[in-house]
């Protein structure tokens, strides 16, 4: 032997296991949880609000590109055929301008197979902006109790609104006799009671959630005939043009801060479930 005996043999080896790095998989990095992802820890949900963040942000790129891809074919086209670019850049412009706004009337919170009419995009469209001036806004929510839905439910600060979009008949009139509703020959009492009862039945429901009472004002939007007014209180619903909800909206007599918004727009969004 030369000297070397069994013991340094094996301190050597300890210390030497010691300082590598273990080639074992870490249990976040096993082949199971590589491959399986529904068999990692529950409470890690970073990954899934990534990747949904990311996915999110994907599909807008991807709309973005292909409307900006339209524009540039559309610009190019017609400044070969004017011989001027200017022209082209211009058309180019106007039709990618012309893309973005017919995509967001078209666009709905709602999920698409519910399918929500062109009454209920168009109101949904003008909220937007009232959400950018810290409106809450909630779409398409059921009333426990009875049949009816709220279209949209809107709080701001002048107040709480249940707001239901129809699209009449452009060709019939539209009628007020003795605190009746007429749409060509047709009465639309029926229908503006029960706006009436689903945002009585609302505030009902929220006052008992929040504890103190509120008023839900109702109002029905039309869109296709034509009215002598922007909007008219009948039979306690405000009969409202519907290109004029913006404006109508302004026109609550109620002044709520942030904090009661926030309040009645959770409580609204736990009693009043979605439809669907």
């Amino acid at each position: 032997m030369d000297g070397t005996n069994l013991s340094d043999v094996e301190s050597a080896t300890t210390e030497n296991d010691r300082t590598q790095p273990s080639s074992a998989p870490s249990p976040a990095e096993s082949p199971e949880d590589l491959f399986f992802l529904s068999q990692r820890k529950k409470n890690d949900n970073s990954g899934a609000r990534a990747l949904y963040g990311t996915l999110k942000s994907n599909d807008t790129v991807r709309r973005w590109t292909i409307r900006t891809a339209v524009a540039a074919v559309v610009a190019l086209a017609l400044g070969v055929l004017a011989s001027d670019w200017r022209v082209g850049v211009t058309l180019g412009l106007l039709t990618l301008a012309g893309i973005t706004v017919h995509s967001a009337r078209r666009e709905s919170e709602v999920p698409r197979w519910r399918k929500p009419s062109a009454a209920q995009r168009k109101t949904e469209a003008q909220l937007r902006v009232m959400k950018q001036l810290g409106y809450r806004v909630l779409h398409a929510r059921a009333v426990p109790g009875g049949n009816g839905q709220i279209d949209h439910f809107i709080v701001g600060r002048r107040g709480a609104f249940a707001v239901d979009s129809e699209s009449w008949d452009r060709r019939l009139p539209l009628r007020n006799k003795l605190e009746k509703l007429y749409h060509g020959r047709f009465s639309k009492n029926e229908r503006i009671d029960e706006a009436l009862e689903e945002a009585e039945r609302a505030a009902e429901l929220i006052n008992r959630e929040l504890g103190r009472e509120i008023k839900v004002r109702a109002a029905l939007a039309i869109y296709g005939p034509g009215m002598p007014w922007d909007s008219h209180r009948l039979r306690g619903v405000d009969i409202i043009t519907g290109t004029k909800v913006r404006k109508w909206l302004r026109t609550g007599r109620d002044r709520l801060s942030e904090s009661e918004i926030e309040e009645i727009y959770e409580a609204a969004k736990k009693v009043l479930p979605p439809r669907y």
